[in-house]
């Protein structure tokens, strides 16, 4: 009897293991249903969902942005959304700090399952694999670009960076201007110092200093979800989505944020708000701004998907997130982790 009920496991009681704690990560191209699938294993395993979408850390951006909705944030909690300034600037960085001090804050003070989903590649490898080890920051050499993208336009920045590194240059995405300034930056102000003082130092590239000297996470283990729906049906869903988006308001909600913070909000540069503004300007009709912006969501949709191709050890999902069958795939996949 006492034998038996010693081989009686009870129920709902963890197993005791000296295994490190598990990270879930959702990932995949804009529109996927990845917010639908952390929700559905959040949901199931009693988690909490750390945002990774650059975007969404930004306080009243909104309509845009596709957070989830109040009630969802009010089911499941969501960390590092909606808690940044319009005005700040959120370097890749310090999104990784914020975000794996939030990853280990879940594990070790509430016993709870953090699940990071996001589309921004850079924020999610920069958590994942960390950052290399760049140069300080120059405001004059960034006053200087800055300019120069006012008086040339964002091509004429995204040209110079492509000539002194390629492989950046097809990372980033032209209207990401921070970005491509902090790249050129990188390029400029790197220099490999020679053993000989009289040697002149051999200039290195962003994509070059990715490879060295970064400090991965530690203390976890991590399990990469990808959504991966058919290319039509993405994009179709992608011009439904940003229509929607227009139709809901995003351009009053631009007006609105423009009118407080001017030109200088960083998300107003991002894809949707960009067009809504070119339309204020009167640069775009409405129905012209909308195509731009469909248009520029299914090229990031493009560049988002050969990006986390390169991810490794991803577990791919063939459909989109909200689709029950993937969720109970994700589930599962969760399930044999755990």
């Amino acid at each position: 009897m006492e034998r038996a009920l010693k081989s009686q496991r009870l129920p709902n009681v963890p197993k005791v293991t000296d295994r490190e704690p598990l990270v879930v990560v959702v990932l995949g191209p804009t529109a996927s249903g990845k917010t639908a699938l952390a929700l559905a294993i959040a949901r199931r395993f009693g988690g909490e969902i750390v945002n990774c979408d650059s975007v969404a850390m930004y306080r009243e951006f909104e309509i845009g942005t596709a957070k989830p909705s109040a009630a969802e944030r009010a089911e499941v909690p969501h960390h590092l959304l909606d808690c940044v300034d319009p005005l700040a600037d959120v370097s890749a960085g310090e999104y990784a700090r914020q975000a794996r001090k939030v990853l280990r804050e879940i594990v070790l003070r509430e016993k709870h399952l953090p699940i990071v989903s996001g589309g921004t590649g850079l924020y999610l490898r920069a958590l994942l694999e960390g950052l290399f080890p760049g140069p300080q920051r120059s405001e004059e050499l960034r006053n200087r670009l800055r300019a120069r993208t006012e008086k040339n336009g964002t091509e004429h920045l995204h040209r110079m960076l492509r000539r002194l590194d390629s492989s950046a240059a097809d990372r980033i995405h032209a209207n990401d201007v921070p970005k491509v300034i902090r790249a050129i930056e990188v390029c400029l102000a790197s220099r490999q110092s020679s053993p000989r003082a009289s040697r002149p130092t051999s200039r290195r590239n962003m994509t070059e200093l990715w490879k060295e000297g970064r400090e991965p996470l530690h203390g976890f283990r991590i399990l990469r979800l990808g959504l991966s729906p058919e290319r039509e049906a993405l994009y179709a869903r992608i011009n439904q989505r940003a229509a929607k988006m227009f139709d809901q308001g995003l351009i009053a909600e631009t007006e609105k944020l423009l009118a407080k913070y001017g030109a200088q909000a960083r998300p107003l540069a991002s894809l949707g708000y960009k067009h809504a503004v070119q339309f204020l300007r009167g640069e775009l009709d409405r129905e012209s701004a909308l195509s731009a912006a469909q248009q520029a969501h299914r090229n990031y949709a493009k560049r988002q998907i050969t990006w986390f191709r390169r991810e490794p050890d991803v577990h791919w999902l063939a459909v989109f997130g909200d689709d029950p069958a993937i969720q109970a795939q994700g589930i599962a996949a969760v399930e044999r982790e755990i």
